[in-house]
């Protein structure tokens, strides 16, 4: 690294090197900060936790198969329903602790009303958990 040079040519350029050393120096004064702070960032509370054993509780959540065909009809669990007795169905459903899963079905050939009729029914009844049942494209 030359700071003067009796060159009177390249007096003026500018000097391509880089100073490396205030990079260096940043970086140990980083290193040594995060060595010093990683300890405590890491906070433990020893505890000696009671040993149990358990079963664990699995419920199985009731599930119900709605469907919907080309034509508009409704089909509660394969058992055709009117709109009107499956709205019912829907808040009896709601009731229940825990809430059953609603796999809705419907026809690729069915208007979006009916669709959104009878999502608007199970949402009125309180039921949250509706999930659209569908058949995976074939390569």
């Amino acid at each position: 690294m030359a700071f003067a040079s009796f060159d009177n040519r390249s007096a003026g350029a500018p000097m391509a090197e880089i100073n490396m050393v205030p990079l260096i120096d940043v970086m140990l004064v980083l290193l040594v900060i995060f060595i010093v702070t990683a300890p405590l960032l890491t906070q433990a509370v020893k505890l000696e936790l009671p040993k149990a054993s358990s079963q664990p509780n699995i419920t199985q959540v009731e599930k119900i198969e709605f469907a919907i065909d080309a034509n508009g009809g409704l089909f509660w669990n394969g058992e055709p329903v009117e709109r009107g007795e499956a709205a019912r169905r829907f808040g009896v459903e709601s009731q229940k602790n825990p809430q059953p899963e609603v796999h809705l079905k419907a026809d690729q050939n069915v208007p979006y009303r009916s669709v959104a009729q009878t999502l608007a029914d199970a949402s009125k009844a309180g039921l949250t958990k509706v999930g659209f049942i569908s058949e995976p494209e074939s390569p």
